[in-house]
């Protein structure tokens, strides 16, 4: 059996190695190699890898004494090598346990045959893509096969190699893959493609504290490594045409991708503009002809050297592009009557748009904060974000519809922001502009930067989180605990607010008064019935869509009926990101769905009890001392897997965990008892979680803030 050296340069990828490792060594294909070259990693990294090397036979571990870089590591590699083929696979990549048979398989006389790239974001889950049978597809069009620019994925065979010398560009950070991949386009006259040899490509999702390394260049490096690959490439394949058109094809697409969106960063690209110009004469003019006159003028003033007409040309190309994008759809246009008119207009120094669950509540710190300061007359102009306007407000301030041309005017002017949740990443923040992030809960669930991966339909989550909290200009802490999370966790670098949450100041001031019985009445609860509230979380596996996720009821609500009806009725509250409603037909009169009610400190404050599962509700309704139940059916997959805990839930909760309905009815049915037990626990959770709230939140936040 023929042998395959699978050459895997590793630098700081700690949490990836296993994913990577082991899906080599659960490969179809026998006889295999596994090189590792530790390219100067961290101590970690190092003894991670040492460990490995220890255990397992097949691995061969070498150790660069500082790093070199991705294309000396593979250079290194390959210089190792004892096997028939060489296969390239990045440390934070992975791949399905048949991909080296099948392309053993079917290689047949080609030098090289290439598989399938499959973009994911999960560590531990491979896409479930199947096919009945491998088949080669031999592509023609060989320049296809290769418009990624890079080696991953190919299973190439050894004499080849070093029948051509074929090295990577070890003087670039990236782009070197071009010089070892150049030559089988000049010399394959057809390229086998498999799709059944998958490949799996991560996106990481922490570009911030570990960036992949073309999330961790900047693009004018990125810009000056390309060029400094293309030119030495022309020279080097003047006289092979099926080169000179893969390379002047990649250096349009590149000036069309990444040249005009530096451009449009940076306003120019004046500290790359000399070698752009150089590389650019290198394009046959044929290679652009086809492409619209503002970009064939744009290369045109490369060519010619003329940073002044360039930047010119570069600005309409970018006004113009704005202006097809605006007239496509109306939200569109929107943006850029934003951008172009509203942010040009003087901010309005007492004005305050408010916002909470995107639009979708009058609830939570948010609405406490503006009642406050209605109640005490602050003269301030008050602007709501609802995604249906309409409501009856106290105060009577404005309401405009989320993403109308309203939003955007008022959230260009406006001074202030309140909100409690993050608001889109095309709204930029003013000078001016002061922004109070709320928040929406005492975290028990691990957030964003302690997260060591991300199982949501957003593989971006960290770096949009970033960018859209470094426009926080306070954030509100309901305790000790949640302010150190806070600032590790959010990478928050600005004023804290130690406060305790304005959304909780009702379960202060108004547990003793008649509002709760206006609540009940107002939902049509009777008065003579105990109040139970279900309200569990979203879970980040069952994601539909961005920002929308699955969630199947778990309790039994016939068996409850059945047992606790004479007593209890039930409130059904689902977190604001679950998507679909809950079913409650045959149980009206004891179940009502109330996931869509606004405010859930009312239904705390008319509640008799809680049931809630991983969802930080219960760190709120532990203000009013009730009894809690922690619904924990799914608790393993829950904590090791999706997000894990920030404490232990076992030792800490002020309440039991139950895994079924009938621990639920126990519970209730001896609640007392209950109580006595975890007193104590009670206690102390008060103590740490709760001890900051006394019902003058809002009071102290806008004092502060709004001076």
């Amino acid at each position: 059996m023929e042998k395959v050296s699978v050459i895997i340069p590793v630098y700081n990828t700690t949490e990836f190695l296993d994913s990577c490792i082991d899906s080599v060594l659960q490969q179809t294909h026998d006889n295999t190699e596994i090189i590792i070259v530790n390219d100067g990693s961290n101590e970690e990294c190092t003894t991670k890898l040492v460990g490995m090397d220890d255990r397992i036979d097949k691995v061969k571990l070498f150790h660069l004494p500082e790093n070199k870089g991705v294309a000396f590591a593979r250079n290194f590699g390959l210089e190792k090598a004892s096997g028939d083929f060489v296969y390239f696979l990045d440390s934070d990549d992975y791949i399905s346990n048949t991909t080296l048979e099948n392309l053993v398989s079917h290689i047949g006389e080609f030098p090289m045959i290439t598989g399938k790239n499959v973009s994911v974001n999960k560590a531990n889950e491979l896409a479930a893509i199947e096919y009945k049978k491998p088949f080669v597809i031999y592509k023609r069009k060989r320049l296809s096969r290769f418009k990624n620019r890079s080696a991953v994925n190919r299973l190439v065979r050894m004499d080849f190699i070093k029948e051509h010398g074929l090295q990577f560009k070890e003087d670039v950070k990236v782009f070197s893959d071009m010089e070892f991949i150049l030559p089988f386009i000049s010399l394959m006259p057809r390229v086998p493609y498999l799709k059944t040899a998958l490949y799996f490509k991560r996106k990481r999702n922490d570009p911030i504290n570990n960036p992949s390394l073309m999330q961790d260049l900047s693009s004018e490096e990125k810009i000056k490594d390309f060029l400094k690959v293309f030119n030495a490439l022309k020279d080097q394949y003047a006289e092979t045409p099926q080169a000179i058109r893969y390379l002047d094809r990649h250096f349009l697409n590149f000036f069309r991708k990444s040249i005009v969106l530096h451009c449009q960063t940076h306003g120019d690209i004046e500290n790359v503009f000399r070698e752009a110009s150089y590389s650019a004469n290198k394009v046959d003019k044929k290679a652009y002809s086809h492409l619209n006159i503002v970009v064939r003028q744009e290369i045109n003033y490369l060519k010619n050297g003329n940073l002044s007409k360039f930047n010119k040309m570069m600005r309409l190309h970018l006004r113009l592009r704005k202006s097809k994008r605006a007239v496509q759809s109306k939200r569109k246009f929107f943006i850029q009557m934003y951008r172009s008119v509203f942010l040009k207009m003087p901010v309005k120094e007492k004005t305050i748009v408010f916002e909470s669950f995107l639009g979708k509540n009058y609830s939570c710190s948010p609405k406490y904060i503006y009642e406050y300061m209605v109640k005490n007359n602050y003269d301030y102009n008050y602007v709501w974000i609802f995604n249906e306007k309409g409501r009856q407000l106290p105060g009577n301030p404005k309401q405009v519809k989320r993403f109308s041309l309203s939003y955007y005017y008022y959230l260009a002017r406006a001074k202030y922001w309140v909100s409690n949740s993050r608001l889109p990443k095309h709204l930029d923040k003013r000078e001016e502009n002061v922004y109070l992030q709320t928040w929406h809960g005492t975290p028990l669930k691990k957030l964003v930067f302690d997260m060591n991966d991300i199982h949501s339909a957003n593989p971006n989550y960290k770096s949009d989180f970033y960018s859209q909290s470094r426009r926080w200009d306070y954030l509100i802490a309901p305790n000790q605990f949640s302010h150190d999370i806070f600032k590790r966790a959010f990478l928050f670098d600005k004023e804290m607010l130690d406060t305790g949450y304005p959304r909780n100041d009702i379960l202060h001031n108004e547990k003793d008064t008649d509002l709760p019985n206006e609540i009940k009445r107002k939902i049509g609860i009777p008065l003579d019935k105990k109040v139970i509230l279900y309200a569990p979380t979203w879970r980040d596996g069952d994601f539909i869509d961005r920002g929308k996720y699955r969630f199947d009821l778990s309790l039994d609500l016939a068996k409850l009926k059945e047992t606790l009806g004479d007593e209890y009725v039930v409130l059904l509250r689902m977190h604001y990101f679950i998507a679909n409603n809950i079913d409650i037909s045959g149980f009206e009169g004891f179940a009502y769905e109330l996931s869509k009610y606004e405010d859930i400190a009312e239904l705390y404050l008319i509640s008799d009890m809680l049931i809630t599962d991983y969802s930080s509700v219960f760190f709120d309704y532990a203000s009013l001392r009730r009894p809690i139940l922690f619904f924990a059916y799914d608790l393993e997959l829950y904590r090791d897997t999706l997000r894990g805990f920030y404490m232990d839930i076992e030792k800490e909760l002020p309440g039991p965990l139950v895994r079924n309905t009938d621990e639920i009815i126990n519970s209730i049915q001896n609640v007392d008892q209950m109580n006595i037990e975890y007193k104590d626990k009670y206690d102390a959770f008060y103590d740490k979680y709760c001890g900051w709230e006394d019902g003058k939140a809002s009071e102290r936040v806008v004092k502060k803030v709004f001076k």
